[in-house]
């Protein structure tokens, strides 16, 4: 534990900490900690027992304390590592006007983007693909999914469907879907996009890097040909601090 730390916990500090109960006071000076740069983005938190002892109080305010920044985001939990202070996170806006791929909503905000491969396989369509899609049950359905990460911080999970008649072979999709349906001469001209609000399930949690019962969006997507026939038909998971869908909306004549 560094000086400063160490001066920031110490129990003189933290009765000076305004009012409330000790966890809260204990909370107040973690985010004096980040703020002023005595505990920077990464650091690590000492052990828990650590700062209970050095700060005279018990390990179940110590814990209490910070549940809270890490419900907040300040912090996050590493199974096995220990508790660190967490990266600021940039929002990005992605306006709802124009369909575009997430590699070309990153590459025009000049960030760098990059997928983590959680599934790429042709399998039985599920009644809902079928239905979407317009399949028929001779004809199998590719699915992709993966983690969407834009300047290393992982920003959506994307679970896309298309119909083997447009992509026989989803292992052809090393980057960018959208790239390769145009290169199959089968990329979608128009969408119909539906946006809700959830939260984060465990599994869903640690691959964004956010706590369980985080806020999310929710987002379906089924893109269509310029004939009328569904092409694509994607269920995404956002982070819901990390990502804003803005709309432009005008006055229609009546």
């Amino acid at each position: 534990m560094t000086d400063d730390l160490a001066t920031l916990l110490s129990l003189q500090r933290l009765q000076a900490a305004g009012t409330g109960p000790l966890y809260v006071k204990l909370r107040r000076t973690l985010e004096e900690a980040v703020r002023t740069g005595t505990l920077g983005h990464g650091d690590a938190l000492p052990p828990e027992r650590d700062i209970a002892e050095f700060a005279a109080v018990s390990r179940v305010t110590v814990r209490k304390a910070i549940d809270e920044l890490v419900a907040d985001g300040l912090l996050v939990r590493r199974h096995g590592s220990g508790t660190f202070v967490a990266k600021p996170v940039s929002k990005v806006e992605q306006r709802l006007s124009q369909l575009t791929s997430f590699t070309e909503d990153m590459a025009r905000r000049g960030m760098t983007s990059r997928s983590e491969w959680l599934h790429k396989g042709v399998h039985t369509p599920s009644p809902d693909e079928m239905m979407i899609l317009g399949l028929g049950t001779d004809v199998k359905v590719s699915r992709l999914s993966r983690l969407r990460i834009a300047d290393d911080q992982p920003l959506a999970i994307e679970n896309a469907s298309v119909s083997g008649e447009f992509l026989p072979d989803p292992s052809v999709v090393t980057n960018s879907l959208y790239a390769e349906l145009e290169r199959l001469q089968v990329r979608p001209v128009r969408a119909v996009q539906r946006i809700s609000a959830t939260n984060m399930k465990e599994a869903d949690a640690q691959l964004l890097g956010v706590p369980a019962g985080a806020a999310g969006l929710s987002i379906e997507r089924i893109s269509y040909l310029g004939s009328g026939r569904a092409v694509e038909f994607t269920r995404s998971l956002y982070r819901g601090d990390a990502y804003d869908f803005v709309a432009e909306l005008t006055i229609g004549v009546t």
